[in-house]
Parts: structure tokens; sequence; C-alpha cells
């Protein structure tokens, strides 16, 4: 039986995968987290095979989860789910140990395909991701602006490029607005730019925003 935990912070997205999951032989939701401290304090008390995780959650991203739950069981496979199209996270997070990266918008028979190839100890890429992966590696030497960010400074930027203010994604994020702020200053100035004008332009130009 495959052990599924799953982690996002919409109580009806959690109902909505443990629904697929449910349905589908061999494998069960062991558990559910709202965040990425209640996903870690599950994780150190039970075993799980596979873990769910939302990219985007207030407080501590999905990203920074990904890394702690890898840290601290390297056996657990984890699996990122989000809104966000491919460019803008799917190299970040293999990069990072996850073993795939689908959107909210795949199929449910996909993520039970998925389920089951990292529970085999296999990565499950798709096609558009296999196509940006290889654009990757054929202009490693030069990497995106932002691909050189952290991760909550791209998590801000991707916000600032939806056209969204500092004082939304603080709300978004459950940040101070003097911390988005400060965020805000370090993605300018990693990008060499000085206005959002500037920001939204590059997220568009490099398909960072729907």
């Amino acid at each position: 039986m495959i052990k599924v935990l799953i982690v996002d912070d919409h109580a009806i997205v959690r109902k909505g995968l443990r629904q697929v999951v449910t349905e589908s032989p061999g494998i069960v939701v062991a558990g559910e987290a709202a965040g990425g401290q209640e996903a870690l304090d599950l994780a150190r008390k039970q075993d799980f095979d596979v873990a769910v995780v939302d990219i985007t959650m207030p407080g501590r991203g999905g990203l920074e989860i990904l890394k702690d739950l890898r840290n601290e069981n390297p056996s657990l496979k984890v699996m990122m789910l989000s809104m966000h199209s491919e460019e803008q996270y799917a190299i970040r997070s293999f990069r990072d140990g996850a073993s795939a990266y689908l959107t909210k918008e795949s199929a449910p028979d996909e993520l039970v395909q998925a389920i089951r190839t990292v529970a085999g100890g296999k990565r499950y890429i798709t096609q558009s991701v296999a196509d940006r992966l290889a654009v990757y590696v054929e202009t490693e030497t030069e990497t995106p602006p932002h691909e050189r960010l952290s991760d909550r400074e791209l998590q801000v930027l991707l916000l600032l490029g939806a056209g969204k203010s500092v004082r939304d994604i603080s709300r978004e994020l459950s940040l101070s607005i003097k911390t988005i702020g400060t965020y805000r200053s370090r993605v300018l100035q990693k990008m060499g730019m000085e206005k959002n004008a500037q920001i939204i332009r590059y997220a568009i130009q490099h398909r960072l925003v729907e």
C-alpha cells in the first residue's frame, strides 16, 4: 500500500486530492497537512511513501518544505503540485530533489500515475517539463536572471509579475509589508531593474505569468 501525505493550505483542494487518491487501489491518504510545519511534524511521527506538496502556501513555501522533507527523510518521494506553469518552478523543483512536478490542471489519472511512478523509485516528468529541461540543459551557460533568485525572491517576483502590490503579497504569504518590501528590493537589484513595470514585462516575456 502506497501511503500518501497531502500538503495544501486549501481544505477543498485536500478533499479533492483525497477523493482522487482513495478511489485508486493500492494507494491511501495516510495524512493531511495545511502548512509546511504541520507537514514536517507529521512526517516525523509517521512513515509516508509519497508527499504531494502545494508549492504556494502562506509562510514557508513548498520549495522550502521540499528541502526540509528531503533532508529529514531522503527516502520520501516528494511531488510538487502547483497552479503555476512548468516554466516557473519545474526546473528548480527537480534541482531541489522533487520526484515530480504537476500543475493543478493535470488530469486525476495523471496524478495517480505520477504517485505510482515516484513510489516505485522513478521520477515522473511530463512531456512539457522534459522539453523545458532540454532547453535548460542546452542553454545552461546562459542561465536566465530569475533562476539566480532565492526561492522566496522568485515567489515574490512571480506575484509582482502578476501585477500584485506589496500589500497584496504580504497578505497572501502571511509576511509583513516590510519583509515583502525587502524581497522586492533584492529582486530589483539582482535583476538589474528599477520598477515593478520592468518585472511585469520580464515575467510576460519569459512566460512566467499566465
